[in-house]
């Protein structure tokens, strides 16, 4: 099948002819991007020149076909409303002329195919890091589900967002990758909420530091170092949860030296495989829309022209993936052993006893490193017995040793909750949760691995990631947490789901504490755009 693809979400202007009886890597791409004279990218100066350059690298593209179109593929979303507008009318028009079908295409989900296809991976994590996206995903039951997100904006943006704050024109990730080469770390916020993040505070203290005098040079080492780590963080928590050892990178910030020495160290270090396609697959480019259009062309995945709307706000767990199958699940996770190594550290099992150890990751600078393992392994110790004291199930904490990032807790529990995912165990978890929240601090990280289960109960573990606070937001975040290892890990998530806040907000009640406000809060989270 050949297949004809225009790419236009915001920038880059791209058409791409694909065969796909050939390697993905044969796809012809012409592309023309738009290149604001300052500032960021302007919705309208971008969709006039996406009326100006489409027709032209559709004409270049046409101009390298080895035999007539089959299908027609182009973005849908998400993206600049303008600018997709511009495709989709180019797309149809297209179509119609050559009486071949239409292939609308989710952006996110084709930068994360590309490089499922091109590594041969079975059924890998894939961590999307796009100009206005940031997403960690993996496939079950039908869809790429949402494992962990930006809580504000994309990571290519918040980038962005710094360097027209200091001066530099758009775009500003390769400035600031040169700029950082010989500088040297400064602290800067590090947020991640289980596989969640957030680069909002980070950025307003780099736009601070900068303006107190620190150099540019510290600021974008330490900036690259502090949000790459996060990224890298939260994928090694998405390998964790769901068992795979396979990792596939994509979107236009994945082209960073730096984000892949990372990626591939975190890899290398658990013993996972790490993939990333050619720079050329990274940034928008049509090759990636001609690919995917391809697969979802051969599985009958066409539009009508009557239904070939665009959508800016077109999220990657909203498109129905017809193109695999159920049994290609993320999630395959092996039999407990007497040593499970975990996201952020290893733990042994002993008797009575388990051992857990904080180790060092070598991707993250020293000092940022040290910080992390050291307050999170205090934060661990007390929250773990906060809890116990308010009446959740915790292990006794025996031991702690914040410099070597070590506790020994009692032994709880004979699984992890994934193994044993009913609606009366979650309903616990919702039933914990309100009673942390109602205390005054959030477990931080609350997944269905961290917790366990034994023959009457359910216990919470591994408070790493858990404050002190007294911030609906703040509790809504735990649950979005819970919600989005249930998608990831079970096969009758959203019944999970009902039953774990059907119990949380009963709980609340009982504890007299802000249920309602958190659930609405949820409510809000879930409805966020991430095309910003």
């Amino acid at each position: 099948m050949r297949v004809l693809a225009v790419e236009g979400t915001a920038w880059a202007a791209s058409a791409a002819v694909y065969d796909d009886e050939s390697d993905p890597d044969a796809a012809f791409i012409e592309t023309d991007a738009y290149q604001p004279e300052s500032g960021g990218i302007h919705p309208r100066e971008a969709a006039e020149h996406m009326s100006d350059a489409v027709p032209r690298v559709i004409v270049t593209a046409l101009s390298e076909a080895d035999g007539p179109i089959d299908a027609v593929a182009f973005s849908r979303g998400p993206g600049l409303g303008p600018c997709l507008r511009t495709v989709g009318t180019a797309a149809r028009a297209l179509a119609g002329s050559l009486d071949v079908p239409l292939v609308g295409v989710n952006h996110m989900v084709a930068h994360l195919e590309i490089g499922r296809q091109q590594s041969g991976f079975d059924s890998p994590v894939c961590l999307n890091a796009s100009g206005a996206n940031a997403h960690v995903l993996g496939y079950r039951n039908g869809r790429y589900r949402v494992l962990g997100e930006t809580m504000d904006t994309g990571v290519g943006n918040a980038i962005d967002k710094f360097t027209r704050h200091i001066g530099w024109s758009h775009p500003g990730g390769p400035k600031v990758e040169e700029a950082a080469r010989d500088g040297e770390y400064v602290e800067l916020p590090y947020v991640v909420k289980g596989m969640d993040f957030s680069f909002s505070g980070i950025m307003s203290a780099a736009k601070d530091a900068y303006d107190r005098g620190v150099p540019v040079g510290d600021v974008c080492y330490s900036l690259q170092e502090n949000v790459f780590a996060m990224l890298t963080e939260v994928a090694e928590r998405a390998l964790s949860l769901t068992g795979s050892d396979e990792l596939v990178l994509g979107g236009g910030v994945g082209q960073n030296d730096r984000l892949r020495e990372m990626l591939a160290e975190m890899c290398d270090q658990r013993g996972a495989d790490f993939y990333a396609p050619e720079p050329r697959f990274l940034r928008d480019n049509a090759g990636m829309i001609a690919v995917l259009g391809a697969e979802m062309a051969r599985a009958g995945d066409t539009l009508p022209i009557e239904a070939s709307a665009v959508n800016p706000n077109f999220r990657p767990d909203e498109v129905a993936v017809t193109w695999r199958g159920d049994d290609e699940s993320v999630a395959r996770w092996r039999d407990e052993s007497d040593e499970i190594r975990g996201a952020e550290a290893t733990v042994t099992f002993e008797a009575d006893r388990v051992v857990k150890r904080r180790v060092p990751k070598s991707y993250r600078h020293p000092e940022l490193d040290d910080r992390l393992r050291r307050d999170r392994t205090v934060l661990e110790a007390r929250l773990t017995s906060e809890a116990r004291r308010h009446g959740v199930p915790t292990p006794v904490v025996h031991d702690v040793d914040p410099a070597e990032g070590t506790l020994v807790f009692e032994r709880v529990g004979e699984a992890d909750l994934r193994t044993e995912l009913t609606p009366d165990r979650v309903a616990d978890v919702g039933r914990h949760l309100a009673a942390i929240h109602a205390a005054g601090f959030v477990h931080g990280d609350p997944t269905t691995r961290n917790f366990r289960v034994g023959e009457s109960r359910t216990y919470a573990i591994d408070f790493g990631l858990g404050y002190y606070t007294d911030d609906a937001e703040d509790y809504a975040m735990d649950l979005h947490v819970f919600g989005q290892s249930l998608a990831g890990t079970a096969d009758d998530a959203d019944a999970l789901r009902r039953a774990f806040e059907d119990a949380y907000a009963e709980a609340s009640e009982e504890h007299e504490s802000s249920g309602p406000d958190v659930l609405a809060q949820l409510r809000e989270i879930e409805g966020r755009g991430r095309y910003q």
